[in-house]
């Protein structure tokens, strides 16, 4: 039996590009006591991270490059969006900033806020509400890049439901889910989210190296 200093020497170390608290708290609950997750704060890196591609892919690995040519650590980015079907996968690469795009009617509202009811507002006449959430995490491990994908199929509500989680987990519910991710407890959520599939990929594929 390991003594709890010696496992926590043990463990691996990953520096997680974000400044956004909310991934960084529910990416900690998903990896639980599997590895040491250190933050930008934890490094004094406050400022923008550029993500400037078309892709999530792109965006994901351009993060993680950015922070390891900095730190020179292990490190990984994530980037996620909302696929809709009847608005042909928009928001998606844009789902951060979705109401800050085009005609900026939302400029009003938390930008939070703004996407959600841009989106429910453009839904408003359509039947079909199927969506999926997509994460994308890239990974820059002992200076190799890798790739590691998560989805959690669902449909948007007509509004917003619950007051957990963060971005448009009030309007999305998972599919077989009587309710949506801002209803379910925290752990639930993260049992099942696109976001812990994509993570437990990766923590499995560290601890196969």
């Amino acid at each position: 039996m390991f003594e709890p200093v010696l496992l926590l020497y043990m463990m691996k170390e990953l520096v997680f590009a974000t400044n956004n608290i909310h991934k960084l708290d529910e990416i900690r609950a998903i990896a639980g006591n599997t590895c040491v997750i250190k933050s930008l704060a934890d490094y004094c890196i406050t400022g923008e991270i550029p993500e400037d591609y078309n892709s999530l892919e792109e965006n994901a690995m351009q993060k993680a490059r950015y922070i390891h040519k900095i730190l020179g650590k292990d490190c990984f980015a994530d980037d996620t969006g909302l696929e809709i079907e009847a608005l042909n996968n928009e928001p998606g690469v844009f789902s951060a900033r979705y109401s800050r795009i085009g005609k900026p009617v939302f400029m009003d509202l938390p930008v939070n806020e703004g996407n959600i009811k841009k989106v429910l507002e453009k839904l408003a006449d359509q039947t079909s509400r199927n969506a999926r959430f997509r994460t994308v995490i890239a990974l820059i491990y002992k200076n190799k890049e890798f790739l590691f994908e998560g989805i959690i199929k669902g449909d948007i509500l007509k509004e917003k439901s619950g007051e957990h989680g963060f971005g448009y987990d009030p309007v999305f519910r998972p599919e077989g889910y009587s309710v949506s991710f801002a209803e379910m407890d925290p752990s639930e959520k993260n049992h099942i989210s696109h976001r812990a599939e994509a993570i437990r990929k990766m923590i499995n594929f560290i601890g196969g190296l």
